[in-house]
């Protein structure tokens, strides 16, 4: 296949290398030159450095004879927009947007566009592992990190998530309540009570 991917990040550069080694024709694009550091040594494909949104871009980096667009970018905005101009003007079959706002999500997905949330991937699959209560590690940015529960302590009971103090490797990701359902503590305050289970994050380095 003929695969263009837009944002050479530690995704987009992975992504790249992968497609490369399996045979596909990959051209990349980035704004930022350096960002092509990141990309194996093996890759054999095309990059382009510019701006993923600026149509002469797209061509030069080859879209006009791609059969599926990526846009990969740290901007949910330039992938959207890329994804609509491979779509809708140069008439690409297969275009794919990863989402970083998992409330977005489902808009794109109304109008018709193709879209990944990692965000919504990892808490349905660490809320899969807990409910089974296995240890899941899962994969940030190509960064380990495993995700444990237990109890609430006695001493954290009445307590605010917002005021429990976390670390730079380890932090509560989540609260999962005696019926099931988790809620991220990046979203939402919660009092924690003598039922609930902490869902904690490690980064494993």
């Amino acid at each position: 296949m003929n695969i263009l991917i837009v944002g050479c990040g530690k995704v987009g550069s992975t992504l790249a290398g992968v497609l490369s080694r399996e045979g596909h024709d990959v051209s990349i694009i980035d704004r930022y030159e350096s960002s092509f550091d990141l990309l194996p040594e093996d890759y054999s494909g095309y990059i382009t450095v510019g701006v993923p949104i600026d149509q002469d871009v797209l061509r030069k980096a080859g879209i006009e004879n791609c059969d599926a667009v990526a846009a990969v970018s740290r901007d949910d905005n330039v992938n959207i927009m890329v994804c609509q101009l491979a779509r809708e003007f140069f008439h690409v079959g297969t275009v794919i947007a990863r989402i970083y706002d998992p409330k977005r999500e489902n808009v794109f997905r109304h109008f018709g566009l193709n879209t990944i949330c990692p965000t919504n991937i990892t808490v349905d699959s660490v809320k899969s592992a807990l409910l089974k209560q296995e240890l899941q590690s899962v994969e940030f940015e190509c960064n380990p990190v495993d995700f444990h529960t237990f109890p609430v302590p006695k001493r954290l009971i009445g307590v605010h998530t917002d005021e429990i103090q976390g670390s730079e490797q380890e932090a509560v990701f989540a609260v999962l309540h005696n019926d099931g359902t988790m809620v991220l503590t990046s979203k939402t305050d919660v009092i924690l009570q003598a039922t609930d289970q902490l869902v904690v994050a490690k980064i494993i380095s």
